[in-house]
């Protein structure tokens, strides 16, 4: 189901390239500030209409939301499908299991990035929960090689294992960094580290 008028439309897009480009959405405020709206009791009300027609689900827990788009609500023109590339951690590294499964995705998901350019994994583990990333959800990679430090990226270590997280250089090193409050932080040579993707959206299947 798709947004009812333009402005739900514009605010989804906003949403969906925020959490793209940092991981995260963003808060009532940063909404209002980005449209230039004093009120964030009318952006609430976009956000509420979105959660009717299914595009946002709200965490009763703490009053935030994320996006859970319900791809068999969406009619055929408004998909593209992208290959599914096994699983991957977000905890200890696993190893990717490539298969040639392709699955359904929005195409407003992807912005402006082709989808010949985008695979997707199934996420395993918890260590990118603060970002709003959890177990069994599907992320969707950019297939990039490179990657700016703070990104969250797939990594491929010592040619065995692949892992999601964000990426810093630290001169011979790379750290690479969970969002959890209950993990530290590791880091690995540069040489034993290849970047596989970047992150760019989240689909989280509704059971």
């Amino acid at each position: 189901m798709l947004p009812r008028t333009q402005r739900q439309k514009d605010i989804l897009d906003y949403i969906i390239r925020y959490s793209g480009q940092r991981g995260h959405v963003p808060s009532y405020a940063q909404i209002a500030r980005y449209f230039g709206v004093k009120s964030r009791a009318t952006i609430a009300k976009h956000i509420a209409a979105l959660e009717r027609r299914g595009l946002l689900e709200r965490r009763q827990e703490d009053g935030s939301f994320d996006l859970a788009v319900r791809v068999d609500d969406l009619p055929s023109d408004a998909l593209c499908e992208v290959p599914l590339h096994g699983h991957i951690a977000a905890g200890v590294p696993l190893e990717v299991v490539h298969n040639s499964e392709m699955i359904a995705v929005p195409r407003f998901l992807l912005g402006r990035v082709r989808p010949e350019k985008i695979y997707a994994v199934r996420v395993k583990g918890d260590s990118m929960i603060d970002e709003h990333i959890c177990d069994g959800d599907i992320a969707l990679i950019e297939n990039r090689t490179d990657a700016r430090d703070g990104e969250i990226a797939v990594v491929f270590i010592d040619n065995a294992y692949a892992t999601l997280k964000r990426i810093y250089r630290r001169g011979a090193e790379i750290e690479l960094r969970p969002a959890n409050s209950q993990m530290e932080p590791f880091r690995v040579p540069a040489y034993q580290v290849e970047i596989q993707g970047i992150f760019r959206g989240l689909l989280r299947p509704t059971a």
